[in-house]
């Protein structure tokens, strides 16, 4: 994997660049879906393309549970059993496991938990962690950390970041022992909203020197302005020649605000998950399409939209479809959103390339504030 940074904002850390991967170059600042089972729910692959997506993201914890590593493995990873020929990243499974709660236990060797499909025992380590990813095959791997809640007081997220650290060396030797030199290994920043800590972990991470680096444990409950605060924080600490990816980040708002801070890359459950639940992303804000008021309304859901869904059918029609609970619904609320969100990043690469990002988010926050008093908090 090779990164290049191809463009820099003179009023921002905002920047663009190229990631190479061997399954093609992807564009940054990038937006990845989330396809936690080796989908993006309820679409094709070829509708990804069409919305513009370039890389999709996997899950670990799930796809070594189901269906198992020796299937995905029939199919020489997880490419082939998706018939995904772009690029992949996998997590590491960790926040999955954190999730669970009273079900896992953390140690020094890893994470002891109980499959929520079956009650089954397992135990994931930094190096089956990197095991399991190299079966999958993914572009871009990550290491194995511990997350930990909001709030968490200082000793906790110190205790919590130093073992991340030491996971992260545990990963890297894996990896290096394995011949998977095409699968790139990234590691997770962590250090809650402390600043201090953030800072000690970047430090301790950067010295191993891996290919990208993550920033993680935010959107986990803390205030938009802390969220914020920390994100930008955390990215002026990373490298600028590697890639910077926000984890689990977010609304539109989000990754504006840290494209701002220099961010690179992003994943985020909310375009897809959302638009099964009626929410559909415009530039002028969310709309809820199960609102009565939609009911007669002729126009698409963004007369400036280019997906299938707005080229074709009326907000009146989703409205109709949603409420009916027909599956057509979700595949199409889902394709709108898709398109909103990589169109967004389309919009934020062009503008950071003509060293516009200062109006270009200045003209989004307009457009969300006529709507919405008070956006973004």
């Amino acid at each position: 994997m090779k990164f290049r940074v191809t463009g820099e904002s003179t009023e921002s850390e905002a920047r663009t660049g190229v990631l190479t991967t061997d399954r093609g170059e992807i564009k940054t600042p990038v937006f990845m879906p989330v396809g936690t089972l080796g989908t993006v729910k309820g679409i094709t692959p070829d509708e990804l393309l069409q919305t513009g997506v370039q890389i999709v993201l996997g899950n670990t914890y799930h796809l070594y549970l189901r269906p198992g590593t020796e299937i995905i493995a029939l199919f020489g990873g997880l490419h082939g059993f998706m018939n995904w020929s772009l690029p992949i990243l996998t997590d590491s499974g960790g926040f999955q496991v954190f999730s669970l709660a009273g079900m896992s236990k953390i140690t020094e060797e890893g994470y002891a938990f109980s499959s929520h499909i079956d009650g089954s025992r397992h135990l994931l380590t930094p190096e089956n962690t990197v095991d399991i990813q190299a079966c999958l095959n993914s572009d871009i791997m990550m290491c194995l950390d511990q997350c930990i809640a909001y709030p968490s007081d200082h000793k906790t997220t110190e205790d919590a970041l130093a073992l991340t650290s030491r996971w992260a060396r545990r990963c890297m030797e894996r990896k290096n022992a394995l011949d998977a030199d095409h699968n790139a290994l990234f590691a997770i920043v962590q250090g809650g909203m402390y600043a201090d800590l953030r800072k000690r972990s970047a430090e301790a991470l950067m010295d191993l020197d891996f290919p990208g680096y993550a920033v993680g444990g935010l959107s986990v409950g803390e205030p938009k302005e802390l969220m914020y605060e920390m994100g930008e924080c955390a990215l002026a600490l990373l490298p600028p020649a590697k890639p910077r990816y926000v984890m689990g980040v977010g609304t539109p708002a989000d990754i504006v605000e840290m494209v701002g801070f220099g961010a690179d890359m992003f994943d985020c459950v909310m375009p897809t998950r959302n638009a099964r639940n009626g929410q559909l992303f415009t530039p002028s804000g969310t709309i809820n399409i199960s609102n009565a008021r939609f009911r007669t309304d002729t126009r698409p859901v963004d007369e400036t939209c280019g997906c299938h869904a707005c080229l074709n059918y009326s907000r009146a029609y989703l409205h109709h479809l949603y409420r009916c609970r027909e599956l057509l619904a979700y595949r199409l609320n889902t394709l709108h959103n898709l398109w909103h969100y990589t169109r967004l990043m389309a919009g934020l690469r062009a503008a950071i390339e003509n060293d516009a990002f200062s109006s270009f988010k200045k003209e989004f926050y307009e457009k969300r504030q006529a709507a919405e008093p008070g956006f973004p908090f």
